[in-house]
């Protein structure tokens, strides 16, 4: 796939034009077994100095992470994501090990033999806390970032985005396999994920001081260390002015992550022109949310979906594409129609990063094929 997009026009700036960014984690591996490797140390030892500063440790020893820049253009962010995931990619090698961009491990040792936490007093305060609800070889997500004019528009932002959010989840499964076996999931990094205790869809919000009571109380509970730790499918960045989606596992390629990151700039920008005409959020039942989140954890893109809107399940494809209808106008608005449309019809033929890495074990029946795969699609 192509790491660079071309954009189909320049952003209509005389309209509400938003910023988008993202992060991405990523695990390290052993070349020979495919184990998730404690080589972050090493790793960062390899990374190019004028990259650093966008580099940075995970909670596992395991684990890398990487932000860009923030932008208008996709094809900045498409660039920026090359030159990281590029770089990143021959740091690993050049310490003896890969980088593979995967919702968890797919091969390798469990249980006591995984990899340590970064040495970080905060992370050691959450294992205190928090104890053992996370082994294994590290949990890798996505985050985006896009652009908000404040936090109290911000939190309407957040009940519009709801019902829409299990598409997207469905969309970016990319960890199918886990400790050598086929999960029998799209993304079980998304059932491993949801045993921390604030792991969740969003709840429906009255307004930005019921947001900051809701967090507050949390934080008293002891269900939070602190307003970092809100892990809701999307929420207020406590240092940006940005809501941030960080429902996905890792995208398997940059093509699969510049679509994410549009669907979603789109979303944010039609939850804004409803906000200003009145229109309001479909208010969703939370029960529900979290059925539509599990099936698509399950499905993926290639089985069904809950329909939130009309009730019932139906193809997950056929949400999609109401998904791309509803966003149409605002991906246009930033120049991004033609590449989305793009984008989305390669991920429709090519299925999702989970649906891919099954292809691969299906035809060669052999887990290292899969690493091999991850690692060339991973670099771009």
């Amino acid at each position: 796939m192509s790491n660079v997009v071309e954009q189909s026009a320049e952003p209509d700036t005389g309209a509400s034009v938003l910023t988008v960014g993202v992060e991405e984690e990523f695990l390290l591996v052993d070349p020979e077994t495919g184990a998730a490797a404690e080589a972050v140390e090493a790793v960062l030892g390899e990374v190019p100095p004028d990259l650093r500063g966008q580099v940075q440790h995970e909670f596992l020893t395991s684990q890398i992470e990487i932000g860009s820049p923030p932008g208008l253009h996709l094809e900045a962010l498409s660039h920026s994501l090359g030159l990281l995931r590029g770089g990143l990619s021959e740091a690993a090698e050049r310490a003896g090990y890969r980088l593979l961009a995967v919702g968890t491990g797919p091969a390798g040792p469990d249980g006591e033999r995984s990899p340590r936490i970064v040495d970080n007093p905060r992370f050691h305060r959450m294992i205190e806390r928090y104890g053992n609800v996370s082994p294994g070889p590290g949990y890798n997500g996505m985050h985006v970032h896009v652009g908000i004019p404040g936090p109290d528009i911000g939190v309407e932002v957040l009940n519009h985005l709801r019902p829409w959010l299990p598409v997207l989840h469905a969309a970016t499964a990319n960890s199918p396999f886990y400790n050598g076996r086929d999960t029998g999931y799209a993304s079980w990094r998304s059932v491993l994920w949801n045993r921390w205790p604030p792991v969740g869809p969003t709840p429906w919000l009255e307004s930005h001081a019921h947001y900051q009571t809701l967090v507050d109380e949390l934080i008293d509970s002891g269900m939070l260390l602190d307003e970092g730790m809100l892990y809701w499918y999307a929420r207020l960045s406590s240092h940006l002015p940005t809501v941030e989606i960080r429902i996905g596992d890792v995208c398997l390629t940059i093509d699969d992550t510049i679509l994410i990151a549009a669907l979603i700039r789109g979303l944010v920008s039609a939850a804004l022109d409803d906000i200003e005409a009145g229109r309001p959020a479909l208010r969703i039942d939370h029960h529900l949310l979290v059925a539509a989140h599990w099936r698509a954890a399950h499905d993926g893109l290639e089985g069904l979906a809950c329909d939130l809107f009309d009730g019932g399940t139906h193809p997950a494809w056929q949400l999609m594409r109401r998904l791309f209808e509803r966003v149409g106008p605002h991906l246009e608005r930033h120049g991004d129609l033609e590449t989305v449309g793009y984008l989305l019809g390669r991920l429709h033929t090519h299925g999702t990063g989970a649906a891919r890495q099954r292809s691969v074990f299906n035809r060669t029946g052999e887990m290292s094929q899969v690493i091999d795969y991850l690692t060339v699609q991973t670099r771009g």
